[in-house]
């Protein structure tokens, strides 16, 4: 198996463009193939360098590792040339003036089934002669055979007047050139496929097997778009999901058990693969899911690893103890600076948790709890426990009446980890100081 992920880098890579990534990864993995990336650069003004780094970028995030390429469709420019003189020289092709204007009256005065047929000229694009009987068969892995009967198919432009080759021409002879034997890509790109098969066989090449994804939808049913939440690779990453998670999400979304919340390792899914298994309707991406998935790969993590991965996420070293006491409490790396950051930089301003928690009836127990604090031996976690237990039993209230007092002092929100820890975390000065603080504040 020869398979290839050739995407336009018109942009960054969205989710769609990630999942068709990792289904040629996982096709060729599976099968023990052959993946062939390759940049299909042909739109010269989008086709960035800026915009291909936002590719191999994304795939490298993924983990997704190519064993050719990166190959540029535009290097292989002088072998399109070349085909399209030789298709020319043979009889399969033909220069011609004609205008979208020339075809739509050929269709007024043919019918507007019949495909357009135009007359050999001196200069003008290049036109792939269409067979006049017959018809063009796609067989695809997903979607079935569909046969494109050829008296309905124009006869397509295959290279602009100077010479210049178009995408369905250069892709058919890229893919007969590195010898696909196997073409994944999204259902969008299916009303190519009749035009590139045209090429290939005019060339005498067999074609490769096909299979079109269907398109990811969101979870209102309409296609994927940048209302459903993160729209690419990147902004999934910098979202504060793990790139594991992201691939077993994505390779659910058509594919696997019934439901997209099953946890697979890598080396699962790749032994489980096929791309027969693909479903035939629109699978939805849901980012709600992808959270959901995303916590239970988090809390797998040991300490140490989710501690290395939010600091290089954040920018900050010495993490370890607050990712401790977080890690139960987060679905994503995004989450854990909100939550633990006043550990570190100090209690927040948030004036609705000021007023609702620190009025002059918390104080009091604020008073008792510094009180108790500032003489308790050992300062340790189970000593704390049993301390501030004991305020809340000595003054017959509710624990989250004294609780939810101290977190607010200590972090300035009503939303941390839990204070307990805290406090043991960062020890009594700094708790001592922090309460001293608000009790000291008129």
């Amino acid at each position: 198996m020869r398979v290839r992920f050739a995407p336009s880098p018109t942009g960054a890579l969205h989710i769609g463009g990630a999942r068709t990534a990792l289904y040629n990864w996982l096709a060729a993995r599976h099968d023990q193939g052959t993946l062939v990336l390759r940049i299909e650069d042909t739109d010269r003004e989008r086709s960035t360098p800026e915009n291909v780094e936002q590719i191999l970028d994304a795939l490298s995030w993924l983990g997704l590792d190519f064993d050719e390429g990166p190959v540029f469709q535009t290097t292989n420019e002088p072998r399109h040339r070349a085909v399209i003189e030789q298709l020319i020289a043979d009889g399969h092709a033909y220069r011609s003036t004609a205008t979208g204007d020339d075809v739509k009256a050929y269709k007024e005065a043919n019918g507007q089934d019949k495909g357009f047929r135009g007359v050999p000229e001196e200069e003008g694009a290049v036109r792939l002669r269409v067979p006049a009987e017959g018809a063009t068969i796609v067989r695809d892995l997903i979607r079935g055979e569909t046969a494109f009967q050829h008296v309905h198919l124009d006869d397509p432009v295959i290279a602009r007047a100077d010479g210049t080759p178009l995408y369905n021409l250069a892709v058919a002879v890229d893919d007969l050139d590195a010898g696909i034997t196997h073409v994944v890509r999204g259902d969008d790109h299916y009303s190519n496929t009749p035009k590139q098969l045209l090429v290939l066989a005019a060339l005498g090449a067999q074609q490769p097997i096909y299979a079109h994804l269907p398109l990811l939808h969101g979870p209102d049913g309409k296609k994927l778009s940048k209302r459903h939440g993160a729209a690419s690779v990147q902004e999934l990453r910098d979202a504060g999901f793990l790139p594991e998670a992201v691939n077993n999400y994505l390779s659910l979304l058509g594919w696997g058990a019934a439901d997209d919340e099953t946890i697979l390792s890598r080396d699962e899914v790749v032994a489980q693969f096929t791309l027969e298994r693909v479903s035939k309707n629109p699978a939805r991406f849901d980012e709600k899911k992808l959270r959901w998935m995303n916590g239970l790969y988090i809390r797998e993590l040991s300490v140490d690893e989710l501690t290395a991965r939010l600091e290089a996420f954040t920018g900050r070293t010495g993490l370890r103890g607050a990712v401790e006491i977080s890690r139960e409490k987060i679905s994503t790396l995004a989450d854990f600076w909100p939550l633990a950051g006043p550990i570190f930089d100090g209690p927040v301003d948030d004036p609705k948790a000021r007023e609702q928690w620190l009025g002059e009836e918390h104080r009091a127990a604020l008073a008792e709890v510094r009180d108790a604090l500032a003489t308790l031996e050992p300062f340790d976690l189970a000593s704390i426990d049993s301390a501030l237990r004991a305020v809340v039993e000595s003054r017959g209230a509710k624990p989250k009446q004294v609780f939810q007092p101290i977190r607010v002092a200590l972090t300035g929100t009503t939303i941390s980890p839990g204070v307990f820890e805290i406090i043991d975390l960062i020890g009594r000065e700094e708790t001592l100081k922090r309460l001293d603080a608000v009790l000291d504040a008129t």
